[in-house]
């Protein structure tokens, strides 16, 4: 899951964006209401996890310009403004929880899974592929029944292509799940990854196909 996390306190911004990595979250951060507006323009995230006091434009602003634009990515807005008209501008503007600082870690990304969940109540409870299937809870793996132990980066890439079985995606897609505008990594990065996860699936009922110039595609494999 690809998450833009917009909070203008560095430390506060590090402490969060760390917790969530090592949840398996993808997390871009940005510094001030302009850039995320800029990102949230031309880039898709799964949810953004917004502060209301930014510098160069107003967290609500970005927040309207969001929805103006026909998005509906899920935002949980994160603020240490506790007036209630906040509150409510907020909700109206169309953000989808609220939280106000300080906060426990446990319960941002409590209301951050709550918020997925309701994003992709669309789709299976749980999604599958073989014998392959993702616990929407707890985001964890199973193949066969047993936890697959993955590093962040190949969940990342496992969960993009499960969410999408049977569909191609696109390496350079991939690559925006893992790496962050500013990162170096080009997309041939996603080879490594995509390599390992298939040394893990060996012997299960599903594989990655490669589609030469298209990506990458997740399909059962039939007995």
């Amino acid at each position: 899951m690809r998450i833009l996390l917009v909070e203008d306190h560095v430390e506060l911004s590090r402490w969060v964006g760390r917790a969530l990595e090592k949840s398996r979250y993808t997390v871009e951060r940005s510094m001030n209401g302009a850039d995320a507006d800029a990102r949230l323009a031309t880039e898709q995230y799964d949810a953004v996890i917004l502060d209301l006091s930014l510098a160069r434009l107003d967290g609500l602003e970005v927040l309207r310009r969001l929805r103006a634009r026909g998005s509906r990515t899920p935002v949980l807005i994160v603020t240490a403004r506790t007036e209630l008209q906040d509150r409510v501008r907020g909700l109206d503007l169309g953000a989808d929880d609220y939280l106000a600082k300080p906060f426990e870690l446990d319960e941002l990304e409590a209301r951050l899974r709550a918020l997925l969940r309701r994003s992709q109540a669309g789709g299976e409870t749980r999604p599958a592929c073989g014998d392959l299937v993702l616990d929407p809870a707890s985001r964890a793996f199973e193949l066969a029944g047993r936890l697959l132990a993955l590093t962040p980066r190949e969940h990342a890439v496992l969960e993009s292509l499960l969410l999408r079985a049977g569909k191609v995606v696109a390496k350079e897609q991939l690559h925006q799940r893992l790496f962050s505008l500013e990162s170096d990594a080009k997309p041939d990065a996603i080879e490594v990854y995509v390599h390992r996860l298939r040394r893990k699936l060996e012997g299960a009922r599903v594989r990655i196909v490669t589609l030469r110039g298209l990506g990458y595609l997740l399909e059962e494999v039939k007995a």
